[in-house]
């Protein structure tokens, strides 16, 4: 585990008690149900893989990615992978194509749901008025795990603290270098103190963005990077655009998810503007993915 010793930025974690957002008419639980309560190799050390994102919509390449590190992990010694979790952003994020948090928290929930025995959705962020920051959101899950649940027990009897890691893809990490995007604490926590698996994407070339970013490469021995023996290059822009244009969306997400998009009319095109003495306004967003 990281020696790391960059201060953490948790003092500006929000109460654990979630702000209520629109659309949430139940009270937050810190999902639990998938992680097991006993380790099954003492020697390793216990792992939680946290996706934060969009997911407006879940796609097979966000549970592709979980399945893929999987993969990785059950070759290799020194992790055992308890669980892995969805973390969509809030409203508050006011991304182009962001459905509301309660549609985003649905549809992952109803993918994981029937397809998945490991991987569970949290609804923290996806709850909060204001923006988290991923350092601050990956905060929440050492408090939930470590502090409230302690961690996890061996077969010997202790309780182990839970390493936590971001899992990305390699877009999401090419992010980093963007000036003014991520604060350099924020990437010293995230990567230096947790540490990030990196699901490489077609067209990115993640080994070679290590050694150009300063931040990065003092912390690459935290980073983990994994190939895609068949690429897939699924994405929730062009998944949305094909529901405006009505085209078909099958087999490129679960059926459920499908079924919720089309129950609740998501992504559908905008209605007609208005006459034109209604004055237009414009506003930059960051693009979607």
């Amino acid at each position: 585990m990281s020696t790391n010793n960059t201060p953490s930025p948790s003092a500006d974690r929000p109460s654990q008690q979630p702000d209520r957002a629109d659309g949430f008419d139940d009270d937050y639980v810190f999902p639990r149900h998938y992680l097991p309560e006993v380790m099954q190799d003492d020697s390793k050390t216990p792992l939680v893989l946290v996706a934060c994102g969009s997911f407006s919509p879940i796609t097979y390449l966000h549970l592709r990615m979980f399945e893929m590190a999987q993969d990785h992990f059950k070759e290799r010694n020194e992790y055992e992978l308890l669980a892995g979790y969805y973390s969509p952003v809030s409203d508050a994020y006011m991304k182009e194509g962001l459905a509301k948090a309660k549609h985003r928290v649905k549809m992952c929930t109803l993918a994981v749901e029937t397809t998945s025995d490991w991987l569970m959705v949290d609804s923290w962020e996806p709850r909060q008025t204001t923006y988290q920051r991923t350092a601050v959101v990956l905060d929440h899950f050492d408090h939930e795990l470590n502090v409230v649940g302690g961690g996890i027990r061996t077969k010997s009897g202790e309780q182990r603290k839970i390493r936590i890691m971001l899992l990305a893809g390699g877009d999401l990490i090419a992010s980093f270098g963007h000036p003014g995007v991520w604060a350099p604490k924020d990437l010293h926590h995230i990567v230096g103190h947790y540490g990030s698996v990196i699901i490489e994407r077609t067209g990115t070339d993640v080994f070679g963005f290590l050694l150009s970013h300063d931040i990065l490469y003092q912390h690459r021995m935290n980073v983990t990077v994994i190939k895609q023996l068949i690429h897939n290059d699924i994405s929730s822009t062009k998944i949305r655009l094909f529901v405006k244009r009505g085209m078909s969306i099958k087999y490129l997400l679960p059926n459920p998810v499908i079924d919720y998009i089309h129950e609740h009319g998501l992504y559908l095109p905008s209605p007609p503007a208005p006459s034109s003495s209604a004055s237009s306004t414009s506003t930059d967003e960051p693009s979607a993915s």
